[in-house]
């Protein structure tokens, strides 16, 4: 069984137009959510922002090689600054110095990301880079005051078991995710979502320090609707729709299709407001559906295209090979230019915000 490195889907494509649509997409999810970040780490941190807490310790799970880390870094900063100031009234207190954990898969190329962070003379923090897997502890307990993660527990530390074995019930015939349609197969999606879920959580708590927070920001499904319902689950299926076309074509084959499958589970709401509410760590401080900035504006197919090349290109070309990429996107559009995604009938994915805080 094959594991993918959650790096992937945070570290762009292989072409630039892909890279900026992505990025475009979490930079204003997460600008946002930006003021609503602000006012709950000032109103729910519970931490003495004085000399004798030291440094302050942020952690980003899941950074890639930026900017949208850079982002949420700063905002986190700039409101820790705001509530200290805010709680000196007429006492005068040392400034606090920032120390920020940079964490993603050891695959992540953490040369770009720390070429590209904003010049010392113009950052108020110093940084680390963290590599390893954050299903996992990354860092020593009661290490962090805030943590973060944004598009990321979606994605899972390993494929779920049988979905490439054909002897199998849950063998994910004919599709290259988990789209709900075979119950089965979402079964074992489910249950690796939930191990990989418990071990995120239980790392963190490991952590992160008593009255400090974790920030996760993603996307899941409303309740009671289905991936395959969605502009995105459509947009994938037509990817492994493409693909068994090129496999006719002699471009690929059949066998390597069908052990190919996207690590990636879309819990319903209620699902994963029910997994977190397991782990007795944290309390949920803050559990809601946001909306993003680009559900305004109507979308096209290539927009979704671009965006999901960029998602999907490493993966893709880990399994088949980087000849593949061009063909498959060049067909996925030419697919979707004769059937069209109806984005009207279209149901939509959950953009939630989440805030726990350490017991």
């Amino acid at each position: 069984m094959s594991t993918f490195p959650r790096s992937y889907p945070m570290s762009g494509g292989d072409d630039q137009h892909s890279y900026i649509n992505n990025s475009s997409y979490q930079i204003a999810a997460i600008n946002s959510v930006r003021e609503k970040t602000r006012q709950c780490i000032i109103e729910k941190l519970d931490l003495p922002l004085n000399s004798d807490l030291g440094t302050f310790r942020i952690a980003d799970y899941g950074c890639s090689i930026g900017p949208n880390t850079f982002h949420v870094v700063q905002s986190i900063i700039d409101a820790v600054k705001f509530k200290q100031v805010d709680a000196k009234n007429e006492i005068s207190l040392m400034p606090l110095e920032f120390q920020v954990f940079f964490n993603d898969q050891p695959n992540n190329d953490f040369n770009t990301l720390f070429r590209t962070q904003p010049p010392s003379s113009e950052r108020e923090y110093f940084s680390a880079g963290v590599p390893g897997s954050f299903h996992g502890q990354v860092l020593p307990r009661n290490t962090v005051h805030i943590g973060h993660t944004s598009y990321t527990t979606h994605w899972l530390s390993d494929v779920p078991e049988n979905v490439d074995d054909k002897n199998s019930p849950a063998w994910n015939k004919n599709y290259i995710q988990c789209n709900y349609s075979i119950e089965e197969v979402t079964k074992s999606y489910k249950a690796q979502f939930t191990k990989d879920m418990k071990r995120f959580l239980e790392a963190r708590a490991e952590e992160i320090v008593p009255g400090g927070l974790m920030i996760v920001l993603g996307q899941c499904l409303p309740d009671g609707v289905p991936m395959f319902k969605t502009d995105q689950g459509i947009l994938v299926d037509t990817i492994g729709d493409c693909l068994m076309d090129m496999a006719k074509s002699g471009l690929t084959s059949e066998e390597k299709i069908g052990l190919f499958t996207i690590p990636a589970y879309f819990p319903q709401f209620s699902e994963l407001k029910t997994e977190i509410e397991k782990n007795r760590s944290f309390t949920i401080e803050t559990m809601e559906s946001v909306r993003h900035p680009l559900e305004d504006i109507p979308l096209s197919n290539q927009f979704l295209i671009s965006m999901f090349r960029a998602i999907l290109s490493t993966i893709i070309k880990e399994h088949f090979g980087e000849d593949v990429i061009d063909e498959l996107f060049d067909r996925v559009a030419k697919k979707l230019a004769k059937y069209p995604i109806d984005f009207k009938e279209c149901e939509k994915n959950v953009t939630y915000f989440l805030l726990l805080k350490r017991k």
